[in-house]
Order: C-alpha cells, then sequence, then structure tokens
C-alpha cells in the first residue's frame, strides 16, 4: 500500500512540474536578426532581409554617406554575409569612426553588441568600405565589408536646392 501512495505522490508531482506549477521558470533570451533589431531600435519601417533594405528605402527615407546618430548603416551582401547587414549608429566620433548597436553579428549569433566601432576604410571617405570591431581578437576584424551607405530616420524630400530651383522656374508661368 505505501509503495502505491509514494508511486501515485511522484506521478501528482511530476504532472505538477509537467503542468509548470512549483517549478522555477528559465525565460529564454530572444534571439535577434540584425533587421528585427534595426526597425524597433531605429524606427525606421522597412521589412525583408537585409540585403533589401537600401533599394527599399530609395525614394522612401533619406539616404546618404555620412554618419548620423540613429541612422541605419546598410551593408551590401557579401561572401558569408549573403543577406547582407544593416545597423544602427549610436555615436559618431570622427569623420571615419562609428559606434554602432546591431544584432546577430560575427561570435554574438542572436545577441545584441551595443557601441561597437566601425572604421570607414573607404578611399573616397564616403563610408562605402568598413572594418568592424571584433572582440575575440580585441581589435578591428581583418574583412573589409562593402556597404551601401547610410538610411536615415526622415521621409526622402528632394534637397532645399532643388526645391528652391523649381519655384524659381515657375516664377511668372500661369
Amino acid at each position: 500500500m505505501m509503495k502505491r501512495l509514494q508511486a501515485a505522490a511522484v506521478a501528482a508531482l511530476l504532472g505538477i512540474f509537467a503542468l509548470g506549477f512549483g517549478a522555477p521558470s528559465v525565460k529564454a533570451e530572444p534571439y535577434w536578426q540584425c533587421v528585427t533589431f534595426a526597425r524597433m531600435f531605429s524606427g525606421i519601417d522597412i521589412y525583408g532581409d537585409a540585403h533589401t533594405w537600401w533599394t527599399q528605402a530609395q525614394g522612401k527615407f533619406a539616404t546618404g554617406e555620412r554618419p548620423r546618430t540613429g541612422a541605419v548603416l546598410a551593408f551590401q551582401s557579401n561572401g558569408r554575409m549573403r543577406l547582407g547587414h544593416v545597423a544602427v549608429v549610436s555615436e559618431v566620433l570622427t569623420d571615419r569612426v562609428i559606434r554602432v548597436t546591431h544584432a546577430n553579428w560575427g561570435g554574438s549569433r542572436g545577441k545584441v553588441e551595443e557601441n561597437v566601432t566601425v572604421v570607414d576604410v573607404s578611399d573616397a571617405n564616403d563610408w562605402s568600405a568598413v572594418k568592424v570591431w571584433y572582440n575575440p581578437i580585441n581589435d578591428l576584424g581583418t574583412t573589409v565589408y562593402p556597404t551601401h551607405g547610410f538610411i536615415y530616420n526622415s521621409p526622402d524630400r528632394p534637397s532645399e536646392g532643388l526645391l528652391l530651383a523649381a519655384a524659381s522656374s515657375s516664377v511668372g508661368q500661369p
């Protein structure tokens, strides 16, 4: 009789733990993709793989070759990074050095890395080629990554000069 009561008690406890009652709750950390993180962190409402962001931004968001805090640096598809990459500028240090916050990069699969140094190594100083800090070697990585440029969280509008030229050419016309 005692063995049956012990077996019933063990079965009841196993059932309770299986339902989640009494067992400590372990929450898994989210697995971040770069695009999901960049969209949420920058407010730039673009969907799809990172390599499509630059094309999708055209005509919808302002784009350029100068870093600004909050802008998204769009990496081109290349080698092992066939889907591209996007990273949010967290700080502009100099005209050739910025810090980005991004997700799912290199050795930090699914994780967010904050304030990672990125250096413009392009010949034209136009951010078309960069190197990214790599923690395991405590230095800039050896890979040069091609980029499209920066997507700014503002609507794409003609520049002020174009607006003035259009306005002056229409003066005196019906």
